[in-house]
């Protein structure tokens, strides 16, 4: 199997890039390169704790291709871990994608993530394949290897047990009724970070700021246990 390298933070390729990527290849289709990429895509994971390296690979029905992998954070908490398929939907939802239709991951699913997918819409239509070191060999990366949700999860429970069909799910487009300020009418914003602390959000508030209201003057202090 033709092995493509994924740049360090190279998560979306756009779907063009995509289209000449699967034909110089000499490939069917975009949905016939995701497996293609998925070794990249492991080493782009970042487990420290297990050494598990995870990376998935999907197409969204917008013909972009993401990448999802794991991350793991020593001294806190497992479930602040991120899961290689979560990182995937978050990616899709952080960049407008309304639909995921397959992927292809290094591992199976884990059954946290297979609940996980029911909060999709048409989560029974994700096509899943999982890239282990036989099939990867035998280069088996056709269409017909893959497989629906159903096959790893049957009797599922989800939304669609307690929901009516108009609700929102995860990457529904919805109205939230927040109205963002205009730009930079934020002027100055004061953070207080504990030292040494192995959570930080000065990160995240920069790059907040820096969508909403980028002249903000960002200042972060930083206090010390008593």
């Amino acid at each position: 199997m033709n092995q493509i390298h994924l740049s360090a933070n190279q998560f979306v390729i756009e779907a063009s890039v995509a289209e000449s990527i699967a034909e110089s290849l000499n490939l069917p289709s975009v949905l016939h390169l995701l497996p293609h990429l998925v070794h990249s895509a492991q080493a782009l994971a970042r487990p420290p704790i297990s050494n598990f390296n995870v990376g998935a690979v999907g197409l969204g029905s917008d013909s972009r291709v993401f990448v999802g992998v794991n991350l793991e954070f020593p001294g806190l908490p497992l479930h602040h871990s991120v899961h290689a398929e979560q990182f995937l939907l978050t990616n899709l939802a952080v960049h407008r994608c309304r639909r995921l239709l397959s992927f292809a991951v290094s591992s199976a699913p884990c059954g946290h993530f297979r609940e996980f997918l029911q909060e999709l819409r048409h989560c029974s239509s994700v096509q899943i394949l999982v890239i282990n070191e036989e099939n990867c060999a035998q280069n088996i990366d056709h269409v017909e290897n893959r497989k629906p949700l159903s096959k790893f999860l049957p009797n599922p429970f989800g939304p669609h047990d307690l929901l009516d069909h108009e609700c929102w799910l995860l990457l529904n487009q919805h109205d939230n009724w927040l109205d963002l300020l205009p730009p930079n009418a934020v002027n100055s914003v004061i953070s207080v970070e504990k030292e040494g602390a192995k959570v930080r959000h000065e990160d995240t508030a920069r790059l907040v700021l820096k969508a909403v209201s980028p002249k903000c003057d960002f200042r972060v202090f930083y206090c010390h246990s008593g």
